[in-house]
Order: C-alpha cells, then structure tokens, then sequence
C-alpha cells in the first residue's frame, strides 16, 4: 500500500483543536489566549462546508470555559492534552485511495525543552477514539516541522529536522527514508534555519507553507529591523534553485513580548474545508497578509484571527490544530 500525507487544502472530516488549559505553562495571558483559540474554532466552524470541530480542552474547569466562548456546534471535549500543539502532539492522518489510518510520531518535547503529561498519549488517545488504526513510528517527527503540497513533496529546515536534540542517529538521508516510508514523501525541500527565537528549532509552518503542487508561499522581509529579513531571503533562494513557484507574504517584521523578539508570522495559518484563518497582531501588514492569501484560495473566505496572546504560548492557530482527511 502507498500511504501519503495530504494536502491540508484536501477536504477534511475534522479538525481537532487545543484548549489553553493550564496557568502554570501560560501564566497572565491565558484567558486572551483562550479567547483566541475559540474564536479560531468559531471562525472554521462558521465556514461550514462539512467540517466538524472538536476543541481539546485538559481539564473539567477549562472544558467549561471553552463551551460558554464556542458556538454550539463545536464539540468541546476533555482529555490530558498537556500543551494545546496538536500540530505536533496529534497523529498524522494518511491516506491510500479510502484507507486511513494514524501515524503516531515520537515526541520528546520539541528537543527536551518541556514535559507536560499527556503530550506524549494525546496524539494516540484522539486517534483511537475516532476509530482509526494507529501505527507507531519509531523515531521523532512534529507536525509542524513539515509541510506539504499532496504530490509528494514536502519541505522542511535543517534547523528543525537534523538537529541533534531529535534524532542524533539519523543523518540527512535517513530521514528522508522514513518520510518516504511514513507520509509518502518523495521529494524533500531542505530550508536552512527558522525563524529568530523559535524554540522549536525552526519550524516550517512558521517560515513556508505550500499553496498549491510545487507552489511555495514565504515570507518577504520588511527590511533591515526585521529579524528575520535573512532567513526569508536564504528560504526564497533554496525553493526557486529546487524548482519550486515561489509566492510572497509580507512579514509581520519585528514583534516584541515582554522587550524580545518573538516569532511572529502570518504563515501559521489554517486551510480548512470553506475557510482559512490566519493569526494577525494588530499590525499594518495584518491586511496585506490577508489580500495575499485570498488571491491564493479564492474559493475560500480568508478570516484574521488576533493571535498575540496564543503566541505567547510559542505558537499559533496551525500549530493548535490537526487536521483528519475525508
């Protein structure tokens, strides 16, 4: 059987969500950034078009509080979910023709830099409990480490992937390997480093997103004070030399928490069935983000979402969810 991760464009049955649950891992923000996250869910559920949300809430007290912010149709469930990054956490759902089934990945806490109970089961546990077979792998992959245009061909960072704080024994051509076993991927587009202050190690899905087969979406710097003005140009560079159509995305330029640069991107944006939300942070870019991606899915309403305290917690609205294929 030849299993292949598709496209997040690809019509979905679901999308599973996570609840900010926990003062100790968000601290002040908490509340705003649940406010975010349902209105997130809110947004993809007023969409329409067949896709079912569930929202992932850790706790019996943060269930309740997701049910009074979310419309009635989103199912709000509770499990031990640890942090809210399903992106990373969930299962990988893919497809032979009608079979699916559910990869499950290694996590170690993106590089041993934070253990919550219940990431490593949550993925696992969402899973099983929608029917699906699930099949361990045994190696470490997060979700959002990846990104794909359906046709074989994903694209990644060697500041994520190769690092040695994953998977120390696996050299560049190992993982490829177990990518073309796992999720189907044929052909691998290595980007250089993420973005400035990412602990994740520089994630994919805050730096280039496909939009299309071989159609690539980065970010375009806002000039010199952007912290990330190199990185886009090096991530630009690579994908026209592999032969990829390279789309432009403003950048949010540099945005400051508590005095740091953070990593703030429009690029955490999530293509469901009927709409895509992209996280915005009261910027003058906020708009421009959100042309660019309506000329890119004009079938879809494009809706912007406020994500600033969700970003506190190192992510946004992508790396909150998961999606199930059809």
């Amino acid at each position: 059987m030849a299993f292949r991760m598709p496209a997040e464009w690809a019509p979905h049955e679901s999308v599973w969500i996570g609840f900010p649950s926990s003062t100790d891992a968000w601290g002040e923000p908490l509340h705003r950034a649940q406010l975010q996250i349902a209105a997130f869910a809110n947004a993809v559920l007023a969409s329409g078009d067949g896709e079912a949300v569930h929202v992932i809430a850790g706790s019996a007290e943060a269930a309740m509080i997701a049910k009074d912010l979310v419309d009635s149709g989103v199912h709000v469930e509770q499990q031990q979910i640890g942090d809210i990054w399903l992106r990373d956490t969930g299962c990988i759902i893919v497809k032979d023709g009608d079979l699916r089934i559910a990869r499950h990945f290694g996590f170690n806490g993106w590089g041993d830099r934070f253990d919550y109970p219940g990431d490593k089961s949550i993925g696992y546990d969402l899973a099983i409990a929608a029917g699906f077979d699930v099949t361990k792998a045994d190696w470490i992959l997060e979700g959002g480490s990846i990104d794909v245009d359906g046709d074989g061909l994903a694209a990644t960072t060697v500041d994520c992937l190769l690092n040695p704080n994953r998977n120390p024994s696996l050299d560049k051509e190992a993982i490829e390997s177990r990518l073309r076993d796992d999720l189907g991927i044929e052909r691998l587009l290595w980007l250089g480093d993420g973005l400035a202050n990412d602990h994740t190690d520089g994630h994919i899905d805050n730096l280039a997103r496909f939009v299309g087969a071989n159609h690539i979406l980065i970010p375009q710097g806002a000039g010199s004070d952007d912290p990330n003005e190199a990185v886009f140009a090096d991530a630009r560079k690579r994908a026209e030399a592999f032969g990829c159509r390279v789309s432009l995305m403003p950048s949010v330029g540099r945005f400051l928490q508590d005095g740091e640069a953070v990593p703030a991107s429009y690029m955490n944006f999530y293509i469901g069935n009927a709409a895509i939300v992209v996280p915005i942070y009261g910027v003058r870019s906020d708009d421009a983000a959100i042309a660019v991606l309506a000329s890119l899915f004009p079938d879809r309403k494009v809706v912007g979402v406020m994500a600033d305290a969700v970003l506190t917690g190192g992510g946004s609205f992508h790396c909150s969810s998961q999606q199930v294929p059809t």
